[in-house]
């Protein structure tokens, strides 16, 4: 891997790594038509470029007592960068905070928040979102059931073009 450019094999271990991260290196190498040392070194290099994050387990939310998701809008009073720095390091912070981000449109944040239930997910609202200064409008979106929920990218068209 010279620089950045990864090539098809990079890409195809990326992608098998994605839905396994437990994967035993010598199946990953023979799903790659490696040799088990140059996919290791591969795979290195892959984490020392920041292609890989992190390698997690995904836990059922349900079975973790964790069945509320709620997805919330916020509006800040002001949208200086002072402010949004403020409340984003200070969103990072909070573990019922699943994701963050910035949006253009109609709300500034849209925040995905789970919970044990609602009088847990109230208390967060009281405690922690509410308490911050300088939001305007808060809107809750609760969950009723998951249709589609993905960790894994599509590489297909890095995989086949390279």
């Amino acid at each position: 891997m010279a620089n950045d450019t990864l090539d098809s094999t990079d890409w195809k271990i990326l992608s098998i790594l994605q839905s396994n991260a437990a994967m035993p290196n010598i199946e990953l190498a023979e799903m790659v038509f490696l040799s088990p040392s140059p996919c290791s070194r591969r795979v290195k290099n892959l984490e020392e470029k920041g292609y890989i994050n992190k390698r997690v387990s995904l836990i059922d939310p349900i079975k973790a007592g964790l069945p509320v998701t709620v997805f919330v809008q916020v509006t800040l009073d002001h949208q200086v960068k002072k402010e949004l720095d403020d409340f984003a390091k200070q969103v990072a912070s909070w573990p019922e905070v699943m994701e963050c981000y910035l949006m253009t449109g109609e709300f500034d944040y849209l925040i995905r928040v789970i919970s044990p239930d609602l009088q847990s997910y109230q208390e967060f609202l009281d405690q922690r979102l509410t308490q911050f200064e300088g939001i305007s409008h808060v809107k809750s979106s609760f969950s009723l059931k998951p249709i589609c929920y993905k960790t894994e990218l599509p590489l297909g068209h890095l995989i086949s073009k390279k």
